[in-house]
């Protein structure tokens, strides 16, 4: 009798192995400087009012997952909930619209269309322009979804008006970040934070702007030498980062 157990569950865990399971591995992605190029091309590019250089990077981040129709398995899951830079999630937290991988790619691609022109809009707000005496263009499109607003708005403010005295923004560092962004400046909280700060370590970076509702998540996993700063708005993320600019360490909140 306990032999037939043995070997019927043998046979359970056999299939379990083998079987697909709803849940996506994710890991760090990769990080792009709105203030550079992205594939031969400024990621932003103005036409109608003079910009200003940067010493410095502000870098958007991400995180990569397997794909809509990847196969899951047992052994991907158990690795990655073992992996320190990896996560497991449920499928529908990283996929959370569509039947198809093409209807998710299209989801994601309208999400970024909307987020850039959000973005926008709170820059030139926040710097009381008009879009009609400056054209901004914002080219980053293979990568989708929301969660780089706060970069592009940011990126925008530093080629404009820099740190606000004709100095340079991001003084000189590589600053990265990761926040939805609506055109009134709000920040909004995203998804795969902790993953995200690892990213922006892996590529130089020495302080990370998340949103504030978020800094428990990021710091649980945040890598060494790694800054965090709250924010809720682009103008407090832009308060902070000229306080960091200028050495005022003790204007800048903490997480």
């Amino acid at each position: 009798m306990l032999a037939g157990c043995g070997v019927a569950f043998a046979a359970l865990l056999a299939v379990a192995a083998l079987a697909p399971l709803p849940f996506a591995v994710t890991e760090p992605g990769m990080t792009a400087d709105v203030l550079g190029e992205h594939d031969g091309s400024p990621v932003i590019r103005i036409e109608g009012a003079e910009t200003l250089p940067s010493a410095g990077e502000l870098r958007m981040t991400t995180i990569s997952a397997t794909s809509p129709e990847a196969t899951v398995r047992l052994a991907d899951v158990i690795g990655g909930y073992l992996a320190g830079d990896r996560a497991v999630l449920p499928r529908e937290s990283v996929y959370p619209v569509g039947d198809s991988p093409q209807e998710i790619r299209d989801h994601n691609e309208e999400q970024m269309r909307s987020s850039q022109d959000a973005a926008v809009a709170a820059a030139l707000g926040y710097l009381g322009r008009s879009d009609e005496g400056v054209e901004v263009e914002l080219n980053l499109s293979d990568v989708g979804g929301p969660s780089a607003g706060l970069l592009f708005s940011l990126g925008v403010v530093a080629l404009l008006d820099g740190d606000g005295s004709g100095g340079d923004l991001t003084g000189g560092e590589v600053i990265a970040g990761t926040g939805t962004i609506d055109a009134e400046g709000r920040v909004g909280a995203v998804g795969g934070v902790p993953l995200k700060t690892h990213a922006a370590r892996n590529d130089g970076a020495t302080v990370f702007l998340v949103p504030r509702d978020e800094c428990s998540a990021a710091e649980g996993n945040a890598p060494d030498g790694l800054r965090l700063v709250p924010v809720e708005t682009l103008e407090g993320a832009v308060d902070s980062l000229r306080a960091l600019a200028s050495g005022d360490e003790g204007a800048v909140p903490s997480c």
